[in-house]
């Protein structure tokens, strides 16, 4: 019997390790350079790198080519792909062309809506959403077969994930949003950045009571505030993103030049709280255009060496 292809994500996850992955915030460029500088920061600290798909509905390069791009140089991406953006034909067509190039990984999203970024004008098309999305995927790797009902004549190893937000209401609803995506086919979760520890602390609570913890993989998300201003932007302006007030004045009373040094050191005690939560099985660690600082906090958090 032949044993199933597994990417070095799931294998640390399926081991019990506690895992890491971050993003590579992609470039507004064309230069491969400016992808593989990003990449070596974080290839040793990460077991796996996500490749972002236009979050907040802004262009940048195509998360389809990054994945390409750390392939080639040897490196574990995560693929996101947005339902956004694309129809389901161009959808099964990029998981087939991902597959091809060996990422695994696949991480499931519906996508921001195009009024929230920056070129309003763009026609969404949401032909799925990340739940649809995910069956899909599910399917092409389990029966080998498109929507059609046509073969698909190669094997697609793919680790299949998906986002959570634990934050925003209708809280009770959120654990079985959850259970909804595990029946689609979610392997690993990546959560919103996590910011209200009690928040999360009662969602997990719900997740351990339906037993979800024991049928998908938890990672929470979390990450460095820049500065209190980047902090009541992301508070304000970014959807889905729940910053609490003690946060908020904790940085506003820190002197402006010492604000980023505050806030990665809010990040790394987050962080070293959700590892003692029963669940959870790793974190993703989200630092726009930071990628240096994901070095710093993951050894500041007691989590080197890696591998």
């Amino acid at each position: 019997m032949v044993e199933k292809k597994m990417s070095q994500l799931e294998q640390v996850l399926r081991s019990g390790r506690f895992a890491i992955t971050s993003e590579l915030n992609p470039p507004d460029s064309a230069n491969a350079e400016d992808v593989n500088r990003a990449a070596m920061i974080l290839a040793g600290f990460c077991d796996g790198i996500n490749a972002v798909d236009a979050s907040g509905a802004n262009c940048h390069m195509s998360s389809m080519a990054i994945c390409a791009l750390l392939t080639r140089i040897g490196y574990e991406p995560v693929y996101q792909i947005s339902c956004r953006d694309r129809n389901r034909i161009a959808i099964q067509g990029d998981i087939l062309g991902a597959a091809a190039m060996g990422v695994q990984n696949l991480l499931c999203i519906t996508g921001d809506d195009v009024s929230s970024g920056d070129q309003p004008g763009a026609k969404p098309v949401f032909d799925f959403d990340s739940i649809q999305l995910l069956r899909t995927a599910r399917m092409m790797r389990d029966e080998r077969v498109f929507l059609s009902g046509r073969k698909i004549t190669s094997e697609i190893p793919l680790f299949l994930g998906a986002a959570a937000n634990p934050f925003v209401p209708p809280y009770d609803w959120r654990a079985q949003r959850l259970a909804k995506k595990i029946v689609a086919g979610a392997q690993f979760i990546q959560t919103q950045y996590c910011f209200d520890i009690p928040r999360f602390k009662e969602y997990m609570r719900q997740v351990r009571d339906l037993g979800l913890d024991k049928q998908v993989y938890i990672m929470v998300g979390v990450g460095p505030l820049r500065s209190y201003g980047a902090a009541n932007f992301m508070r304000t302006k970014v959807p889905g993103i729940v910053i609490p007030d003690e946060i908020m004045d904790r940085l506003k009373k820190t002197p402006k030049e010492r604000q980023q040094e505050e806030g990665k050191q809010i990040c790394v005690e987050i962080l070293e709280q959700v590892q003692e939560i029963e669940g959870v099985s790793g974190v993703h660690i989200m630092a726009y255009r930071q990628e240096e600082l994901v070095a710093e906090i993951v050894q500041e958090a007691g989590l080197l060496p890696r591998r």
